[in-house]
């Protein structure tokens, strides 16, 4: 498996203030309930005190194993699970005190890509009414005959764009998902993300579903959008080796915490928590 780059740098797009910061957020599923509706006993500390910079322009890098609270900590971000405590600004603003009104206008600048590309399309949406959907809901046009009917029109136009940016043609727009390899799904997933051209992606284990030669591919593709669009992106993995060529920085985590930060070099080179030092141990390197 081969990536183009190693920890790629925007050092000249990084500002002294975070785009994203993060302090001391915390989940907790009490009762017994997690974040799946399993039952255990007494409370799940799913995120526990947890505080990161993100600044506009990097990749960080969240990996950990499975259980580990990553995902919910992307979905805190993002206010798709609201959290028990702490604090999250994004570009200066207060994302725990937006209203439902204001936080659809900061979506625009907030999205997600999901590690499933089978389960995170609708499979009775054509490829373009699914990366039409977005734009459609903050424009406020509520039929998908709108961009149909208009084959001209702008939100046809920039679904065929986004379609090319991520390396598939215009004989996509009447497909379904159905159609599509798991790696061509994934590049859908990608272009709705891309829709609204936010500055925040969170990329929750986006190749993990995938064979290691297609999860090369569209970690280069990431890694290409971030230089064209200037992204900014948590990018989250259990993979050590896969975070280690994406990331400029990585954070580790375990058991809801995070237990090490840093640069990709001094993290994958010299990590000082035994955590670290186990998941370096227990991945093999990529050729």
């Amino acid at each position: 498996m081969q990536i183009r780059g190693q920890g790629f740098c925007f050092s000249a797009n990084i500002r002294n203030v975070p785009l994203l910061e993060i302090r001391d957020l915390t989940k907790i599923y009490p009762h017994g309930e997690s974040a799946f509706g399993a039952k255990t006993r007494g409370e799940v500390r799913a995120v526990d005190g947890v505080s990161l910079d993100i600044h506009a322009g990097e990749t960080l890098g969240l990996v950990g194993e499975s259980g580990s609270g990553k995902s919910t900590l992307g979905r805190l971000i993002l206010r798709l699970i609201e959290p028990t405590a702490g604090t999250i600004r994004f570009d200066g603003r207060d994302l725990l005190a937006a209203n439902h009104s204001q936080m659809r206008r900061l979506r625009r600048d907030l999205q997600i890509i999901f590690q499933d590309p089978f389960a995170s399309l609708d499979p009775r949406f054509s490829v373009e009414d699914i990366v039409a959907e977005p734009l459609i809901v903050h424009s406020k046009i509520v039929h998908s005959e709108i961009v149909r009917n208009e084959p001209g029109g702008s939100i046809r136009a920039r679904v065929a764009e986004l379609l090319r940016a991520v390396g598939l043609d215009e004989s996509a727009l009447r497909r379904y998902p159905h159609e599509f390899s798991g790696g061509q799904r994934q590049r859908i997933g990608i272009a709705r993300a891309l829709a609204l051209r936010p500055k925040f992606i969170v990329c929750d284990e986006p190749v993990s579903a995938l064979d290691v030669s297609v999860g090369a591919q569209i970690v280069n593709l990431l890694a290409q959008l971030q230089r064209d669009f200037g992204l900014t992106y948590l990018f989250i993995s259990h993979s050590m080796p896969v975070v280690r060529y994406l990331s400029t920085r990585i954070a580790v985590m375990y058991r809801g915490k995070i237990v090490e930060v840093g640069n990709t070099a001094q993290i994958t080179e010299r990590p000082t928590h035994a955590y670290t030092r186990s998941l370096l141990d227990a991945t093999p390197e990529l050729a």
